[in-house]
């Protein structure tokens, strides 16, 4: 039996990772808001869609591209085992943060009574901020699950020995 060191990464290691994760989720994020916002104020201010509307068609879009964002760079080494119940988790706190995003607008233009072009960018600014962290706490928590890490070195070792096994018939055809 051999004896092995635990693999484990230190809390600095752990804080690392997140704050990398966080800056990829940030950047795809950024991504998403320029999409989310140009929208809207095209959709607002061009075309004259009342704004909840246009906040719900420029957050829509900018869902399906933060998804392709997330799930084939950011979150491409995660479970894609079930991707029908990702896709459904995706959509359902996805849907949930837009609730957030439009709530907010609404209440600062229809409560507050900030009715003009550049509040109501500041009510959207505020509610996607806020729909932002309750994204990346779920995304990250339920929808893009980190892969089982094996802890048993000997488990390890087989499933390798195992997976090198089933490459060599394929690269001798």
């Amino acid at each position: 039996m051999t004896s092995t060191t635990e693999t484990r990464p230190s809390p600095v290691q752990r804080l690392r990772g997140l704050s990398v994760e966080a800056m990829g989720f940030a950047l795809i994020g950024a991504s998403g808001v320029v999409v989310n916002f140009g929208l809207f104020w095209i959709l607002n201010n061009v075309v004259g869609l009342a704004s909840l509307r246009s906040n719900i068609a420029a957050t829509v879009v900018a869902i399906a591209t933060n998804y392709l964002g997330y799930r084939y760079w950011l979150y491409r080494d995660r479970d894609a085992a079930s991707r029908k119940r990702e896709i459904t988790l995706f959509l359902l706190f996805s849907g949930i943060g837009m609730l957030i995003e439009t709530g907010t607008l609404g209440f600062t233009q229809y409560v507050l009574g900030l009715d003009t072009s550049l509040e109501r960018l500041g009510g959207k600014f505020l509610g996607l901020a806020i729909a932002t962290v309750f994204r990346f706490v779920s995304y990250r928590t339920w929808v893009f699950k980190a892969m089982p890490e094996l802890e048993d070195p000997e488990v390890v070792q087989e499933a390798e020995l195992l997976l090198a096994a089933e490459e060599r018939p394929a690269l001798a055809n």
